[in-house]
Parts: structure tokens; C-alpha cells; sequence
């Protein structure tokens, strides 16, 4: 039900006011659609000011709080970065911790303790070769990493191998027309 409805209805029990052709009638209809134009803004100010339901103002507007943008552009996933960043605290530096606020880099990161003390390596299995927007990235998760951390970054190309063993042949390979950099990060 529209606002200038709810109104009428609020005054039909009294039975004093003509509420439909007259100009009270029309000064509610008029009252009404004002009242209905600042509910949906409300709405919008509501969905926007919670970052698990922001579609686009609220999202850019948390952006912007923090030094590097998530390197994304798809809005839930940017909306899920930005609140992985915004988890960050003072007891965020445990492995689990780590592991789960680096995904405010804007892609699936993972973080494992080196060979060595005060090194740690990342990983991006979900893409082969040095994603894009890498030194996007790089430094988002150097602002989170604690600083007295050598940061090693661990990237992934496909083996002749692996190759030959999702049976790709190099007719095969060839029909693609890929670039070298497309060949060794072909994942299908």
C-alpha cells in the first residue's frame, strides 16, 4: 500500500472527510508520493550503509577508506574484499587470520609459513602465471602482512605434464593461436 493510501485509510474511520475527490484527498495523494519517494530513499541509504548488501555507493564509499582498491571489478566480490580488509585488527596476524583477511587483495590468496623464520609465501592457485593487476595486489597484501615478514610470492604454470596428461596434443595446441604467456597459463 502507497503512503497517500495509508493515510486515507488512517482517517476513513472517522468518517468526517471526503478522502477521495477533494482537495484534502489530493493534498494526501501529493503528501503521500513525497512520503513514498523518501521511503525508497531510505531503503537505498539502508542497503547502501551495510557492505554485505551495498550494490554501488556504499561499496565505492568503503573503497575509498582504504589506501588500495581490491583488484576486481565485480561488485560482490569487490563488497566481500573490502570487508575482508575492514576485519583486520590487532589479533589478525595468526596464519588463520592472515589467511582470512588476505582475500581483501581482491582474488583467492593464500598464505603458508616459509622454510626459513619471518618468511611467508603467497600463492594464487586459482590463476596460473602472475595474475593481473599483481602489484595492485602485491601491496594490499604487504599493508597487511606485518612488516618484519619477508613477503615470497609463488606463482604456477602448467608442465608439459600436465599437458600430455589432460591430452592435449600440439595440433591441438596450434588450432588455439596462443601467445607463449597464453600457453603457460592454458587452464581449462
Amino acid at each position: 500500500m502507497s503512503n497517500a493510501g495509508y493515510l486515507k485509510e488512517l482517517l476513513r474511520p472517522l468518517g468526517v472527510y471526503k478522502l477521495e475527490e477533494s482537495f484534502l484527498g489530493a493534498e494526501l495523494d501529493s503528501l503521500g508520493k513525497a512520503l513514498d519517494g523518501l521511503q525508497e530513499q531510505l531503503e537505498q541509504v539502508q542497503r547502501e550503509m551495510c557492505l554485505a548488501t551495498a550494490r554501488d555507493e556504499g561499496v565505492e564509499r568503503m573503497a575509498a577508506l582504504f589506501s588500495c582498491r581490491p583488484v576486481t571489478q565485480d561488485v560482490q566480490q569487490m563488497a566481500a574484499s573490502l570487508a575482508a580488509l575492514a576485519r583486520i585488527g590487532g589479533d589478525s596476524f595468526t596464519l588463520k587470520a592472515i589467511n582470512s583477511t588476505i582475500a581483501g587483495c581482491g582474488l583467492n590468496a593464500k598464505v603458508s609459513e616459509g622454510d626459513e623464520p619471518g618468511v611467508v609465501m603467497v600463492r594464487f592457485p586459482d590463476v596460473a602465471g602472475v595474475p593481473a593487476g599483481f602489484e595492485q595486489m602485491r601491496a594490499i597484501i604487504e599493508d597487511i602482512l606485518p612488516a618484519h615478514l619477508l613477503v615470497q610470492y609463488l606463482f604456477w604454470y602448467q608442465t608439459w605434464g600436465e599437458l600430455n596428461d589432460r591430452g592435449l596434443t600440439w595440433q591441438g595446441i596450434h588450432n588455439q593461436n596462443l601467445t607463449w604467456e597464453a600457453f603457460e597459463t592454458l587452464v581449462e
